[in-house]
């Protein structure tokens, strides 16, 4: 089965909203490859490195609320 990966890194990034701090960071406890395809469409700044949060850009918070639509009653 081949897997939609746009779909799948679309939901990672709502998932990552859910743990959304100081306004624009989110803890980092996702698979790496996704977080690599992440960054290349410039949804996150480099998530490479010891800090266990990821920054979002602009962008990709404006993506992120995503989650709104996928997972809210």
């Amino acid at each position: 089965m081949a897997a939609n990966k746009d779909k799948i890194d679309d939901a990672a990034l709502a998932l990552l909203y859910i743990t959304l701090h100081d306004d624009n960071r989110a803890w980092k406890g996702m698979d790496w490859d996704v977080l690599g395809r992440l960054h290349e469409k410039g949804m996150i700044h480099d998530p490479v490195g010891k800090v266990k949060s990821v920054v979002f850009t602009p962008e990709g918070l404006e993506r992120a609320k995503l989650f709104k639509e996928m997972f809210e009653e």
